[in-house]
């Protein structure tokens, strides 16, 4: 049986791995002699991290998936608690990061390594975070949950409707952010240089 909620969480991850990846592609180029392109697209991207992971695919899988299969297979507790610790933090950590940019585009060079490090560690934890989902979480999840549990997360998840994932268009509210978004980033998340 095919779970639309498992596909939308794979899909999600892959536009939020493909927009981190664009973004790490940017940050080791740095500014060059664009800066305020370079600034604005990395201000957007974490923009959108803000507004769509930490509000829409975390909250589901916190408060429906993971306890779920909590509560079915004990022997993933340790990993669903490091999930959890993980998205406790995650808002923090990106406004953190967004800080950092900020902090590098008004006050300079001096400010660049300081972003640079902390940015590197915010993707690193991300994509780890990720990688235990898919790896231990879904998989787990498929085995134990029932059709009940299914429906109810595929109908959740089936709201996200993220326009990153290239399968939704985007809310008019978010229309200019993801122009924005691919019309000035690299590839494999825009069409900019």
């Amino acid at each position: 049986m095919k779970h639309t909620s498992l596909q939308i969480i794979r899909d999600e991850h892959a536009s939020l791995a493909a927009m981190l990846q664009s973004m790490r592609m940017l940050v080791e180029r740095g500014p060059a002699d664009n800066a305020e392109n370079f600034f604005d697209v990395m201000r957007a991207m974490l923009f959108y991290i803000d507004e769509f992971p930490e509000r829409l695919h975390h909250p589901k899988e916190s408060n429906l998936l993971f306890p779920r299969v909590a509560k079915s297979s004990s022997h993933v507790m340790g990993t669903v608690d490091r999930l959890e610790r993980d998205h406790m933090h995650s808002e923090k950590s990106v406004r953190d990061v967004q800080h950092l940019l900020l902090s590098w585009e008004l006050l300079g060079e001096s400010r660049r390594q300081t972003f640079t490090d902390a940015f590197k560690q915010y993707v690193d934890a991300y994509l780890e975070h990720m990688r235990l989902e898919e790896e231990v979480i879904l998989p787990e999840a498929e085995k134990v949950l029932t059709d009940a549990d299914w429906k109810e997360l595929d109908a959740a998840f089936e709201k996200n409707c993220d326009p990153l994932t290239g399968k939704y268009p985007p809310d008019p509210a978010y229309d200019r952010l993801f122009t924005r978004i691919v019309m000035r980033a690299p590839a494999p998340i825009g069409l900019g240089e």
